[in-house]
């Protein structure tokens, strides 16, 4: 009878450790969101996660959307903090399934980030990031 307890606790660990295991390597979609980081904190009480937020603007006067974002990598939460205020393209990967905020606040979970040197204002129209040093910018010092 003992054994069999053991047994049967030992099984149901197993399939949760499977479980949790296949929702995080799992990804439900995946993509790209382009716009200004304008928020990154790390949170949590006892499981401590980058939680920040991606200001999205279609059309310049608009009222900008959020995109609420998790990180979990150190090395990608501190690549988004020296991009915070600057318009950037963040990759990620969508995980349904996770129970809890342990692992994160929201279901997005961020990859990578690729920082734009220009800002699209309409079709065919660009001007530079004046957060970004240029080369031009750098010779007129």
């Amino acid at each position: 009878m003992f054994k069999r307890l053991i047994l049967s606790l030992l099984v149901l660990a197993a399939l949760v450790t499977l479980y949790f295991w296949a929702a995080l390597k799992w990804s439900y979609s995946s993509g790209e969101r382009a716009g200004w980081v304008q928020k990154l904190s790390n949170k949590g009480w006892v499981c401590k996660t980058w939680e920040g937020e991606l200001a999205l603007v279609s059309l310049p006067g608009s009222i900008p959307e959020k995109f609420a974002f998790t990180i979990n990598d150190a090395a990608v939460a501190e690549q988004v903090s020296k991009a915070v205020g600057k318009r950037a393209a963040l990759h990620y990967e969508q995980k349904v399934g996770l129970p809890g905020s342990c692992f994160g606040d929201t279901r997005y979970f961020v990859t990578g980030l690729t920082i734009s040197e220009e800002i699209p204002i309409a079709t065919g129209v660009v001007v530079s990031n004046p957060q970004t040093p240029t080369a031009s910018g750098a010779a007129a010092r």
